[in-house]
């Protein structure tokens, strides 16, 4: 058990390594010169990125997929958790069963919709025409990693199962499209920084009428 836990952590060391060598890579494509004078300040764009600009309402997909949109924010809670749980727990440190109900219910949460965006993509003709292998396996693998942190909370026994798909999770994660876990708060403050500097985000009042 204690050469799994610690390759729990030389994995999740080797992600973390990888995907931040990933993400200072861009860097070398060099940065973009912008010739345009500043209207605002890029971090009004970037504050409004990671808060309304998540809304559902501020995206054309999200509003016309609402249970889509929620069941993916609930999805994404629930793998964060699991993160959570299995370092902790790695790390030999107990939740109390204050803390731990809640978790569970987060994981339950999070494994029923996750396999309900797995059920989504494969049943959907157009969702399966743009799907990729790497979709499904990136879905299964955490689906079943939430999977295991939530039996684990109930039965002790699981956990060489739960530790054995954390160290596949990391494994995976620079690789696969599961790395977006990472790039998604990179990208947003890109996104945030440009529009936040152009003045288009936040948007005006005058603008969305």
């Amino acid at each position: 058990m204690l050469l799994l836990k610690f390759g729990v952590f030389v994995s999740f060391g080797f992600s973390l390594f990888l995907l931040t060598y990933l993400v200072l890579h861009t860097f070398s494509f060099g940065k973009r010169q912008l010739h345009s004078k500043a209207e605002a300040t890029r971090w009004k764009g970037v504050a409004y990125a990671f808060s309304l600009g998540m809304m559902p309402w501020e995206k054309e997909s999200a509003a016309k997929h609402l249970p889509t949109y929620v069941a993916g924010i609930f999805y994404h809670i629930g793998i964060f958790a699991a993160i959570f749980y299995v370092l902790f727990t790695a790390a030999s440190l107990s939740l109390s069963e204050a803390i731990l109900s809640p978790f569970r219910v987060l994981l339950a949460v999070g494994f029923i919709c996750g396999t309900g965006l797995l059920l989504k993509r494969a049943i959907k003709r157009q969702m399966r025409y743009i799907s990729c292998p790497d979709d499904f396996v990136a879905n299964i693998l955490v689906d079943l990693f939430i999977l295991s942190g939530f039996l684990f909370s109930l039965l002790s026994a699981v956990i060489p199962v739960f530790y054995i798909l954390a160290i596949l999770i990391f494994l995976y994660m620079p690789l696969g499209k599961i790395r977006h876990c990472f790039f998604f708060f990179y990208s947003r403050i890109l996104f945030g920084s440009y529009f936040g500097r152009r003045r288009v985000l936040p948007h005006s009042q005058t603008s969305k009428s």
